[in-house]
């Protein structure tokens, strides 16, 4: 691909070359350049081009503008590029280059942007770079540059306006000259190893927008330390300011609150600052994250911070904070995280969190909060990533509305006062995955409703007074990877099976009636006959109905409960909750994890951005990282639109969202982004198309497989309309934003056009103002969007209806066959029912039995064809069709 500009060729002998093709087929940048005698610009990003940068590019004499960015090019930079004396701008970022920055890169006089960010370098910056008074950018983080920077580089570089030099090991002060560099807008320096303190001066520059030093050795602990706090206040145009995780001491300034009223990010986090938080903080009216967690504030929370409307995300953990949280936090709606963990605070919780509609995670861990859970709480329907009230004082039973929490994946209720039977509506929290009860008063059995939870890996009851015995079910847990039932009153046989299996993920003890189990758990044999010798005549002259029912219910539900997790040091979880292995992810992370966003990582993009597979640290997780092109009409729209759907619904067949970033990257400029579980199996669209993808799988999908997946989406789009609340409208169901995983399971995803919408009426709560702006994709969109635009649970299952419809057929609704009136639904329509076979995929494996081929590709079709049908009020419901497609497999594999 090439980038702007797009008239960037200018040869001797063929002045529409085309670039794009000549460096995909070579792979490489040819060596053949040097015919090139006229080219003023060179526009390589993108491209995915490996190698190392040729000698033989500085051949190129009138070359202004290199663009080598977001390739994998290896090797260093030439030392022959210093000859390229028009060279104004070269952008390296985002490759694999290693070796020094040389000295020859000080030839280039002219330069005025260069882009090396992102690479391997190694060594220190040549002094004489920093003579180049035209260069206006200058960015280099993310590689493993050290040394200091020269005390008079904003003299000697009066042009700069951008400054990036993260991520590397730079030390030594931060020069006060650069306030000479009178038009710098952008610092960012964090993660290296700055020291001293921050200048006052750089409150002279008035168009400084992003100051970011965090994770350096910065100190402030008197008046002339913090002065560089009372100067920013000049710096009207301030937006983001981030001095989190320096040494910064004493008491925060009042001058704090007299930053620029454009301040959006303030964070000021694992520092050493002490004293109240300063009153007047509600002037920063623009705020969206405030972080003060991890210092040594003390009183109270103020109550004017709760004037913030427009924050995002409040961080005041690891204080010692005390008094009652207040009320008035109920009034930032737009709050998606709220840490008050780990202080002194006292009091009941106030029920005026219920009112925050849109948190996924909340954190009241370690202070000494009393009272009862309110309801209102557990009916948060964002709470999607973490609930943690561990560690208090809070009494009375766990609420019914427990079940309600339907999106959360990490439940951590641990160390309380809380008694009673364990509420069977929590087995509706489906999809949770770490669920902490341990150290309360529960008691009575283990309810069987856990079984539900077929995601749980961890699962902790211990210290409570829960009796009975150990659900056989729980050995079906296949994702169990911890449980802890220790110092219960439990009895009978331990399982062997699933997590049994390995007795340093299971701790049973202090349950002195248990025997059997693995031999690991160094129990005593159960008895076997002389047990039931001793126990059955009981039974059998006492309660032989009553004993009957039991056993009759104990088989009934043996197959249904859930795994917990292990307790050691201190009842603390064994590993990192869910908030620290995928909340916080910075802009930094997904850099790191996508190596720069590499090229040879890029796996889709689609109309509003790109997605990139990534490893995640600090526990490696594969992931797919959907960034967002916010210079696209619509790219942020889009983002909120699927941080709202994925915060409101989870289901086993919706690609699982981990978390996401929204913040500034390097340059100042907001950045959004999703993070979600990889698929490796690739979409839907790679399976029935391969070729126009460039995949060839060995074997076309089965008509059971598609017959699978089918149910799969029906079960998908039929959670979105009739079990969220409020129902969803997916809006751009197609085979290329179905996922396939390695179980061949289908998990149906992008949610950048979905909208809410209302029960009673099945249409969109989206203004109908901007119904009309609705946007689908061509042949699988509804006729009646184009009509009207209003959106409509019907235009789902329109769209079902022709993936149905392709999936048996293998033909794109937009096949060039497909024209003067013929469509895909009329070409099958033609063929139903007689010569429906004749019209199936060629390759498709089938079943043994023909008659139920026949019978089941006929069904199948009559499905696609009622879904797809001109008329809206003709289609069938989703509800129906799931339950159908399900009938139709019981018939095909002879189980009904």
């Amino acid at each position: 691909m090439v980038e702007d500009p797009p008239n960037l060729w200018h040869l001797q002998f063929d002045r529409r070359m085309d670039s794009s093709s000549i460096f995909r087929a070579t792979r490489g940048i040819p060596s053949n350049l040097t015919y090139c005698s006229e080219l003023r610009i060179l526009a390589l990003s993108h491209n995915q081009l490996t190698g190392k940068i040729p000698v033989e590019i500085t051949s190129l004499t009138r070359l202004g503008e290199l663009y080598l960015r977001s390739n994998t090019l290896i090797g260093v930079i030439p030392t022959s590029i210093g000859n390229l004396s028009s060279l104004t701008r070269l952008s390296l970022h985002y490759n694999h280059l290693g070796g020094s920055i040389l000295d020859d890169i000080g030839r280039l006089t002219t330069l005025e942007l260069f882009q090396a960010s992102v690479n391997s370098l190694t060594g220190t910056i040549p002094s004489k770079l920093y003579n180049i008074s035209s260069l206006q950018e200058f960015s280099v983080a993310e590689n493993k540059l050290q040394g200091s920077i020269p005390t008079d580089m904003g003299i000697t570089l009066p042009s700069l306006h951008t400054l990036i030099l993260g991520g590397n090991q730079f030390d030594g002060p931060i020069p006060t000259t650069l306030a000479n560099a009178s038009g710098l807008e952008l610092i960012c320096i964090p993660d290296n190893h700055f020291s001293g303190r921050v200048p006052s001066e750089l409150g002279r520059l008035p168009g400084l927008y992003l100051l970011n030093v965090e994770k350096n050795h910065l100190e402030a602990g008197d008046a002339k330390g913090w002065e560089f706090l009372d100067s920013l206040t000049n710096c009207s145009q301030l937006t983001v300011l981030a001095l989190d995780n320096n040494m910064l001491g004493g008491m925060l300034p009042n001058s704090v609150v007299n930053l620029s009223s454009q301040l959006r990010i303030l964070l000021l986090g694992i520092n050493h600052l002490s004293g109240r938080i300063p009153r007047g903080i509600e002037n920063l009216a623009n705020l969206h994250w405030f972080d003060l967690s991890n210092n040594l504030f003390t009183g109270a929370i103020l109550e004017s911070i709760g004037k913030l409307a427009r924050l995002e995300r409040l961080g005041l953990s690891s204080n010692r904070l005390t008094g009652q949280i207040p009320f008035s936090l109920g009034n930032l709606t737009l709050l998606t995280g709220l840490y008050l963990d780990q202080n002194n605070l006292q009091g009941p919780i106030p029920q005026s969190l219920g009112n925050l509609q849109h948190l996924s995670t909340l954190d009241l861990f370690a202070n000494h909060l009393s009272g009862t859970i309110p309801k209102e709480i557990l009916s948060l329907p964002a709470l999607s990533l973490y609930l943690s009230l561990s560690g208090n004082s809070l009494d009375g039973s766990l609420p019914l509305e427990v079940g309600r929490l339907k999106n959360l994946q990490a439940l951590d209720i641990s160390r309380n006062m809380l008694s009673g039977n364990i509420p069977s509506t929590l087995g509706d929290c489906e999809i949770l995955e770490y669920l902490y009860l341990g150290n309360n008063l529960f008691q009575g059995t283990i309810p069987q409703s856990l079984s539900n939870m077929r995601g749980l890996r961890e699962l902790d009851l211990s210290h409570n007074n829960l009796t009975g015995h150990i659900p056989i079910f729980l050995e079906d847990l296949k994702q169990l990877q911890l449980l802890n039932l220790s110092f219960n009153h439990l009895e009978g046989e331990v399982p062997v099976k699933g997590v049994f299996k390995n007795g340093t993920q299971v701790s049973i003890k202090g349950n002195s009636r248990l025997c059997g189990g693995v031999p690991e758990l160094h129990l005593l044999a159960c008895s076997g006959k002389s047990y039931k010798k001793r126990k059955w005549p009981l039974l059998l002259k006492i309660v032989i109905p009553i004993a009957g029912a039991v056993l009759f219910m104990i088989l009934l539900f043996s197959f249904f409960i859930l795994p917990w997790k292990q307790k050691l040091k201190n009842n603390a979880p064994i590993v990192p909750p869910l908030e620290d292995q995928f909340s916080r992810v910075s802009y930094n992370d997904l850099i790191r994890a996508t190596d720069g966003f590499s090229s040879t990582n890029l796996i889709g993009r689609g109309g509003y951005g790109s997605v990139y597979k990534g490893i995640l640290s600090p526990h490696q997780n594969i992931v797919a990282v959907k960034v967002f092109n916010l210079q696209n009409q619509g790219a942020s729209e889009s983002f909120l639109a699927e941080c709202e759907v994925l915060r409101s619904a989870r289901h086993r067949n919706l690609v699982k969202v981990m978390t996401c970033c929204s913040m500034v990257d390097f340059r100042g400029h907001d950045f959004k982004a999703l993070v979600f579980e990889f698929i490796p199996n690739g979409s839907l669209q790679k399976w029935l198309h391969p070729e126009l993808d460039g995949h060839h799988h060995t074997k076309s999908l089965s008509l059971l497989q598609r017959l699978n997946i089918a149910i799969d989406v029906a079960d998908a789009i039929d959670y979105l309309h009739n079990n969220c609340q409020p129902s969803i409208v997916h809006c751009d169901l197609k085979p290329s934003n179905i996922l396939i995983d390695n179980e061949m399971i289908a998990r149906v995803g992008d949610f950048g056009l979905a909208r809410f919408m209302s029960k009673a009426t099945a249409i969109s709560l989206a203004d109908k103002s901007s119904s009309i702006r609705i946007k689908g994709t061509f042949g699988y969109i509804a006729p009646e969007y184009g009509a009207s635009g209003q959106v409509s649970i019907f235009g789902d299952v329109y769209s079902y209806g022709i993936l149905l419809l392709e999936m048996l057929t293998r033909k794109s609704p937009l096949d060039d066959m497909f024209k003067d009136g013929l469509s895909l639904r009329k070409f099958v329509e033609i063929a139903f029912p007689e010569r429906v076979m004749a019209i199936m995929e060629p390759l498709m494996p089938l079943l043994e039995d023909e008659s139920k081929t026949r019978e089941c590709l006929i069904s199948m079709a009559r499905i696609g064809l009622s879904c797809s049908n001109e008329f809206m009020r003709e289609r069938l419901n989703i509800s129906d069709v799931a339950m159908t497609m399900h009938a139709i497999r019981d018939a095909c594999l002879g189980t009904q």
